[in-house]
Order: structure tokens, then C-alpha cells, then sequence
């Protein structure tokens, strides 16, 4: 560093006496470079344009600008130079990587490599892997063969990640820890490299591994590495923000709290510059869709709008967009947003439509949800889509809508695929939806046809004899003559072995050798087996034989015909409302002077009958309504229970 400054400081001396010396701003410029000041060295390039022309700094120029992340003017400049050297060329296959235009890469390393000998030929080798594993994982491009032998971990890993676009998930597994242990032998070897080094070095192997783990479903998996990762705390912010999108992929609409915080690493400076534009593409739209699950929905409207400027052939943002209406509960205008792209995009019209069907029936119109699946031309044949329509056309009791959709299904098939399989089957399932709709004759003129194309189909042939059964039974008797003989339909079944297998519903039990009483039994003749003797039944304590038992016996009592509900207030009609003691029930019974040998009211002394009957007299203090005895006997039963006395 001190040799550099001392450099510099002599250049800036000998600038000041000859300004435009061409050899002494050209080591300038080095030197800014070799300290990482671009900016100062293409600053310095541009104020002397005309001594530093672009033949003579051309490299330097476009080196300065694919470091500044001004890739465009950087291949500008590098097409503008009048001579392509090597190390131009070098810079051109880097600059035309980032710009993400692989063929014309793939062509610029092979030229390299194959018009060029030095110590670099391993790193020209690792770029072109690079590029490999782009095509296949970004453009999903067949990668050839290039024979390159796997000597480093970088090559390792490249073809690992070419794997991985080709769906080669077990293969590419195996390479990368092939990779991670090449790596690890590698930078073993350097004593001054710590295992902290090391396993920074590692994490991006460890991050392809963990985005393998998450594609084949082993997501706890994945999410573990994921965040040993994090917690290494690793200096590439692109190989962060990548991870965090995977565990914010994972976690879905479920704990948001860590999302969001996953979030911040994405928006990490200079990762616009680390990763390509469909795994930028790829965080936006899930920063979306975070948004709509956190309920921010200006945010999510305002995230989605950007995307779909970005890219207005996509399908994601409007599909974002109409979910975040839905949540909403506006339904109608989702459809309308849906309609509307469908218009304007014809390619992608199936994709929406579907989406469109999804909303009808969401909101219960399936008839309407039917009609915009039948206006997808490109789908009304496939078997999915025939399925589909029937069964929501019969849950609707459209019958004729759906063999409607039988019908036109089957013309395609007899107009472009006449010999698929998928044809013969369309008409089989449409004769057994009519016959079992009522349509027999309909059904019959299917099978009838299906079997003319195959006469040798003995189960086309079946199910025209039990069509024709149905209909017309004499027809039936006719060709149930072409049915084959028992004798050629017969198979070789062990019955036995059959009916003794594991899963029969029917099991023959085994016949026991005979002891000698069983054999005696069994020679006997007129024997009568034992019967079991039945329990007599149990009768109620009260039951009477002379009375007729209650019909209604086995209903609840409120739902009998007899039954009149229960008196209201029958104890308040024997409590008398009079002075305190006082009642109404016994009365007229106390009233002396309604009798006619009523006793005095106080009986004259030695009379002894008017002192006995007035003796069997109760008073009205001590007269109890009827039940009373039994309810006070009760609340004594209750008072004990409790454990505490009154008073």
C-alpha cells in the first residue's frame, strides 16, 4: 500500500510539469483502480478524452464502468475499441453474464479458452460452468456435455446448480457434498485459513443444499440450514437475501412476525447488482404477497402495480392484485381486473379464466363459472376439463349441458386424434352418464358405436347387453349370443387358495379330523342340535297382566297425545293468601258455626264430648298443606349435607 501511495504521489508531481503525458495518466489511472477508486479513475479518464483516447484505455474505461454497475456502458465501450484483446475479452464475457445474455457468453469463453494458453484457464473453465448452470436454471436450456473435468469445488457446484435446473434434485445433492469436500481439502491445505473461513466459504454450497432439501418437501430441514447460515453472518449480501426469500417462501402466511424481519436482509444495498432479474422479480412478488398476508393493503397494491409496470405480460401482479380484492370482499371487481388482463393478453387468458371460474364459484354462481371454462378453447378437450364441466353441470341438474360437452369433446377427438385412447374413453364415460341419467337410447348409439370400432371389446359388448336390457330385452337375448363361452372365459383359480386368502370377505373354515363322539354324532341320525334357551324378558315391578299396557309407552311424556303439561301454582292454591296460618284447603272443615253440633267456642266445664272434639281439632298454626311433611324432611336432608348449623 505504502509502495502505491509513493507511486502515486511521484505520478501527481510529474503530472503537474507534463499535464498530458499519456504514460503518466495511464499508471493514474492503475493506480486509482488497483485502491478501488473508480469513480476518481474514470473521472480522470473522461476529463483527458483526447490524450486518453478509447484505443488507448479502453480496458480500464469499461473495467471502471462494469465495477460501477454501469453495464451498458461498459459493453459500449468495450464494442467501441478498435482492438479486442484478450483482456477485453476477458471483460466482455463478464459484461455479457451480467446483462444476462448466456448464448452470447457461452460463445465468448469458448473462444477464450479455445484461442488461449495461461495459468487463468481453470477460472475460463469455472465461467463457462457458470454459465452452463445459468441457461439451465434461468432459460431451463438442455446444458451439453462440456466435458469438463470436476478438479475445483466451483466446477462442482456449477454443474450442481445445472443439475438443479434440470429437476436432477438427487444428482445435484451428491455434487455438492462432493463440492463441500473438495472445498474443504482445498483450503485445508492454507494454514492461515481458520474454520470460520472455512465454513464462509461454504455457505453457499450449504444455501443449494438447503434450497434442494426445500424442493423435495423436507422443509424443517431446509429451514434449520437456512438459518446456521444467517447466523454465520456471511459478507455476500446477494447469497442473504436469496435465503431469506426461501424462508419467507416457507413460512407462508404463517409466522409473519420472522417474514418481516427476513424482509430487511432483501433490502440489503447492492443486491439489485448480485442477482439476476428473475430472482429480483422473484422477492418483489413475495414482498407482495407478505404484505396482502400482514393485511397492509395499500402496500400490497402499491408492490403489485410496480411489478405488473415491470412486466406487463405477467401473470403474478394482477393475480395478486385480485386476491388482495377478494380479501377485501370484492369480488366482482377482481373479476373484472381478471377480464380485463385476459383481453389485453390473449396468451395468458387460461391461466386467468381459471382463476375467474374459481371466483364464480366461489361466490356460488357455477353455471357462469361453467361458461367461462367452455370459452377456453385450448382446454375443452382434455379429460380434466370434460370432468369438470359435467360434474358442475350435474350438480346444477343440467343434464343436457353436460352431454353437450361429452358431445363436443368426442368431435375434436374424432377430427384430430381419431386413434387415442383418450377418445374411446370419452364415449364409454358418456354412455354411462346417459344410461344412468335416463338417456338409453342415446347410450345405446354410443356403445353401439364404440363397438363397431372393436368388435373382439367383450366389455363394450357387456355394456350394450345391459343397455339394451333396459330398453329393449329381446335385443338384449340376441347379442348376448356374441358373448364368449364359459368354457374359453374360464380361468385357471384356485378357488380354495381364493377363498382362504388373506383379505376374503368370505373364509371357508377348515374341516377338523373327527373325535370319535363327533363321528358317532355324525353317523347318528334324527338328532336335534341344542337350541339356546332365550332369556325371559324383564317386567316392571307394577306390571299388571289384566291392564292393557300403555301404546305410548316407549314416547317421551311431553310428546304422548294424553299429555296436558304440568299444573302451574298447584301449591299456591293450598297455601292460603289470608292473615299468617290461615288456609283455604280445610276451611269449611274448622268453621264451627257451619255445624250443627258445633261445640261452644269455649266449652263449659265437665262436658266432656265438646272438650274431645274440640281436642281433635288441629289449629290453623299447626296445619301443614299436603306435601309439606315430606318437603321439610328435605331441607333437613339438605341442611345436613352442608356441615353447618343454623343459628
Amino acid at each position: 500500500m505504502m509502495q502505491l501511495l509513493d507511486v502515486f504521489l511521484q505520478l501527481k508531481q510529474f503530472l503537474q510539469i507534463s499535464k498530458d503525458d499519456v504514460t503518466a495518466l495511464q499508471c493514474k489511472v492503475v493506480c486509482l483502480i488497483q485502491n478501488g477508486s473508480f469513480k476518481e479513475a474514470l473521472s480522470v479518464i473522461n476529463t483527458h478524452t483526447k490524450v486518453l483516447s478509447s484505443d488507448v484505455i479502453a480496458f480500464e474505461k469499461a473495467y471502471c464502468e462494469y465495477r460501477l454497475n454501469r453495464i451498458e456502458n461498459a459493453l459500449k465501450t468495450i464494442q467501441s475499441a478498435s482492438q479486442q484483446t484478450d483482456k477485453l475479452k476477458e471483460l466482455y464475457g463478464q459484461v455479457l453474464y451480467r446483462l444476462e445474455r448466456y448464448d452470447d457468453c457461452l460463445a465468448a469463453y469458448r473462444d477464450l479458452i479455445r484461442n488461449s494458453q495461461d495459468e487463468y484457464e481453470e477460472e475460463r473453465k469455472t465461467n463457462l460452468s457458470a454459465v452452463v448452470a445459468a441457461q439451465s436454471t434461468w432459460e431451463r436450456v438442455m446444458p451439453e456435455n462440456l466435458g469438463l473435468r470436476e478438479a475445483t469445488y466451483e466446477l462442482c457446484y456449477n454443474n450442481a446448480c445445472a443439475l438443479i435446473g434440470q429437476g436432477k434434485l438427487n444428482e445435484a445433492m451428491k455434487k455438492l457434498q462432493k463440492a463441500e469436500e473438495l472445498c474443504r481439502q482445498s483450503l485445508s491445505e492454507d494454514s492461515d485459513v481458520t474454520e470460520e473461513d472455512i465454513e464462509a466459504e461454504l455457505a453457499i454450497i450449504h444455501g443449494q443444499m438447503a434450497y434442494i432439501m426445500q424442493l423435495q418437501g423436507r422443509t424443517e430441514d431446509a429451514l434449520q440450514l437456512y438459518n446456521q447460515i444467517i447466523k454465520l453472518k456471511p459478507t455476500d449480501v446477494g447469497l442473504l437475501a436469496v435465503i431469506a426469500n426461501n424462508i419467507i417462501t416457507i413460512n407462508k402466511d404463517q409466522n409473519v412476525f420472522d417474514s418481516k424481519k427476513k424482509v430487511k436482509l432483501t433490502n440489503a444495498e447492492g443486491v439489485e447488482h448480485k442477482l439476476s432479474k428473475k430472482q429480483l422479480q422473484a422477492i418483489e412478488f413475495n414482498k407482495a404477497l407478505l404484505a396482502m398476508y400482514t393485511n397492509q393493503a395499500e402496500q400490497c397494491r402499491k408492490l403489485s402495480a410496480s411489478l405488473q409496470s415491470q412486466s406487463p405480460e405477467h401473470l403474478l401482479p394482477v393475480l395478486i392484485q385480485a386476491a388482495q380484492l377478494c380479501r377485501e370482499k370484492q369480488h366482482t371487481k377482481a373479476i373484472g381486473l381478471l377480464q380485463d388482463f385476459a383481453e389485453q393478453h390473449p396468451a395468458n387468458a387460461a391461466e386467468i379464466k381459471l382463476t375467474m371460474a374459481q371466483l364464480k364459484i366461489a361466490q356460488g354462481s357455477v353455471t357462469k363459472a361453467c361458461m367461462i371454462l367452455r370459452s377456453i378453447e385450448e382446454l375443452q378437450h382434455k379429460p380434466g376439463m370434460v370432468s369438470a364441466l359435467v360434474t358442475m353441470y350435474s350438480h346444477e341438474e343440467d343434464i343436457d349441458s353436460a352431454i353437450e360437452v361429452f358431445t363436443q369433446a368426442i368431435q375434436w377427438y374424432q377430427q384430430f386424434q381419431p386413434e387415442s385412447p383418450v377418445h374411446l374413453s370419452l364415449i364409454r364415460e358418456a354412455a354411462n352418464f346417459k344410461l344412468k341419467h335416463g338417456r338409453k337410447k342415446e347410450a345405446i348409439s354410443d356403445l353401439e358405436e364404440l363397438w363397431k370400432q372393436n368388435p373382439k371389446d367383450v366389455h363394450t359388448l357387456a355394456q350394450l347387453i345391459s343397455a339394451y336390457s333396459l330398453a329393449d330385452p329381446e335385443k338384449a337375448k340376441v347379442l348376448s349370443k356374441h358373448l364368449p363361452s364359459s368354457d374359453t372365459m374360464s380361468l385357471k383359480v384356485d378357488v380354495d387358495a381364493l377363498e382362504n386368502s388373506h383379505g376374503a370377505t368370505y373364509v371357508r373354515k377348515k374341516a377338523g379330523k373327527l373325535t370319535g363322539d363327533s363321528q358317532q354324532k355324525e353317523q347318528g341320525q334324527g338328532e336335534v342340535k341344542k337350541k339356546k334357551k332365550k332369556k325371559k324378558g324383564k317386567l316392571p315391578k307394577n306390571y299388571d297382566p289384566k291392564v292393557t299396557p300403555d301404546p305410548e309407552r316407549w314416547l317421551p311424556m311431553r310428546e304422548r297425545s294424553y299429555y296436558r303439561g304440568r299444573k302451574k301454582g298447584k301449591k299456591k292454591d293450598q297455601v292460603g293468601k289470608g292473615t299468617q296460618g290461615s288456609t283455604t284447603a280445610g276451611s269449611s272443615e274448622l268453621d264451627a258455626s257451619r255445624t250443627a253440633s258445633s261445640p261452644p267456642t269455649s266449652p263449659r266445664p265437665g262436658s266432656a264430648a265438646a272438650v274431645s272434639a274440640a281436642s281433635n281439632v288441629i289449629p290453623p298454626r299447626h296445619q301443614k298443606p299436603a306435601g309439606a311433611p315430606a318437603t321439610k324432611k328435605k331441607q333437613q336432608q339438605k341442611k345436613k349435607k352442608g356441615g353447618k348449623g343454623g343459628w
